[in-house]
């Protein structure tokens, strides 16, 4: 299966660049959203949804954008399975033109204030220069981009009117309930606006997002669907139609709809700001997993986030240490790492928020001023993968290792100094395979103690053993990313 966003491209040049752009990953589509119920109580099935298309029918618009893009003439690129047949459609023959030309591509959208300000997703109009809005009426106008947020796939554009427009309100989607009925409304194909029904499948679906949280329907959804508006039953937007998973490019009843809650708080940014302004805590986490919370000796089902470094930044100067488990944010309890993430990234920035830890057992609470994840994100080098030829010095959990010699450190791109335990080779047989550990790893903690010689480690697994614990918790560093791995000690 694969998953598709859904803008429709009368060109076969932009149906091209942009399937090719994100193949393998998420691929150019359309989705779908689900809608929050506003009562507690179940509401039957509507007798016709008509009156609601007919509320909400002049807030949807059509979105036309056009390009100018190199056409080759060279062979084109190996497609990913399932894609081919859609790219048929539209491939030129042989013989076919070649260099510049004008291409343009179809999305949907929908406006939410009356000076114009309209919502749509960020692949209908990312590489674009002209943008051109199709309202319910034929009436058609310009559109600036005034900000958009790759990682959330949201753009927010303006038109000028010399009239008041009608508009839409987002609705609150942390309310949606999985059964609830839902409407679309978007320009599928390119055959302009349609309406399609369905209910919501399914609430909270992550596709592969820092700050994915998916309303999953069965709505009807195609390519030029993508930007449209998910509604609930009171005609407010719960969702921005996104992406579908389909092993075609066309609708089979499984589409996502990025949730308003999410979209609205990014929406309110750009037209502040005209970019993205998200909280930054500086810190790498993993989920705590039952085996990790045992070997740390924490209670039966504590969750949170696990803290596996500290680079320099707010949660550094904060005090927080590697092996810290996050369980409370801003006075909200934090589940795992995507809700920490998630929290993070709305909280006010350059204010101090609390933080509630778990540390060697004991609850504590810092204070975290947190900075601008924007002006903190940098592109980080490329590590050089180690090579093989490293002699083994002993075998202990499935591990064959051996501490870090000035040759290994310049080898794996470590400092000097670097101290650790390079794991040289992985029972393939073994937990610690089953768990992801493989050759050119760095063992740099056991039992959240640093390990600098075998015997360090050696010394870590008995202790665990002497204690009664089932697993030892093992920090590892692979390619400068660090994670905690709980290993079986019995």
């Amino acid at each position: 299966m694969l998953f598709h966003t859904i803008s429709s491209g009368i060109s076969p040049v932009t149906a091209r660049l942009r399937m090719t752009r994100l193949a393998g990953a998420l691929l150019l589509g359309a989705a779908l959203a689900t809608g929050p119920a506003h009562f507690a109580e179940a509401r039957g099935a509507p007798e016709s949804f008509a009156d609601l298309a007919e509320q909400i029918s002049p807030a949807v618009v059509n979105i036309t954008t056009s390009s100018v893009v190199e056409t080759a003439t060279t062979e084109a690129p190996e497609l990913p399975e399932g894609l081919q047949d859609f790219f048929d459609q539209f491939e030129n023959g042989p013989g076919g033109p070649s260099g510049p030309r004008r291409s343009e591509a179809l999305g949907s959208g929908f406006v939410i204030s009356e000076d114009g300000y309209i919502v749509t997703n960020n692949h209908v109009i990312e590489g674009t220069d002209e943008i051109e809005v199709e309202f319910f009426s034929h009436k058609r106008l310009p559109a600036k981009l005034v900000g958009r947020d790759p990682k959330t796939d949201i753009a927010l554009l303006k038109v000028e009117s010399e009239e008041p427009l009608s508009f839409v309100n987002f609705g609150n989607s942390d309310l949606t309930r999985v059964g609830d009925w839902v409407m679309a409304m978007g320009n599928p194909l390119g055959q302009g606006f349609s309406v399609s029904a369905g209910i919501v499948s399914a609430r909270g679906r992550e596709l592969q997002g820092t700050y994915d949280d998916f309303i999953q329907t069965d709505a009807a959804i195609n390519k030029g669907n993508s930007g449209g508006p998910l509604f609930n039953m009171d005609g407010q937007v719960i969702g921005v139609n996104t992406a579908i998973l389909s092993p075609t490019g066309g609708s089979i009843g499984i589409g996502f709809s990025m949730a308003s809650n999410v979209v609205s708080k990014v929406v309110d940014q750009l037209r502040e700001f005209g970019e993205t302004r998200r909280g930054w805590l500086g810190v790498r986490i993993q989920d705590v997993t039952p085996d990790v919370a045992e070997a740390m000796g924490l209670g039966e089902g504590t969750a949170g986030a696990l803290v596996t470094d500290v680079p320099d930044g707010p949660a550094k100067d904060a005090g927080l240490m590697a092996g810290d488990v996050i369980t409370g944010f801003n006075g909200q309890t934090i589940k795992d790492v995507h809700d920490l993430t998630r929290r993070v990234a709305d909280a006010p920035i350059g204010e101090e928020v609390p933080l509630e830890i778990v540390r060697e057992g004991k609850s504590e609470t810092l204070q975290v001023k947190l900075g601008r994840r924007e002006e903190a994100e940098a592109v980080e080098e490329a590590v050089a993968k180690p090579g093989a030829d490293m002699p083994a010095e002993v075998e202990l959990l499935g591990l064959t290792v051996q501490p870090i010699s000035p040759e290994i450190a310049q080898q794996l791109n470590l400092p000097e100094d670097a101290e650790g335990l390079v794991v040289t080779k992985v029972d393939a047989t073994s937990e610690a395979y089953t768990k992801g550990l493989r050759e050119g790893d760095v063992i740099t903690e056991a039992g959240q103690q640093k390990v600098a010689t075998l015997k360090d480690l050696r010394d870590r697994v008995s202790e665990a053993k002497d204690a009664g614990r089932k697993s030892i918790l093992l920090l590892i560093r692979r390619e400068g990313d660090p994670r905690f791995v709980a290993l079986s000690v019995e």
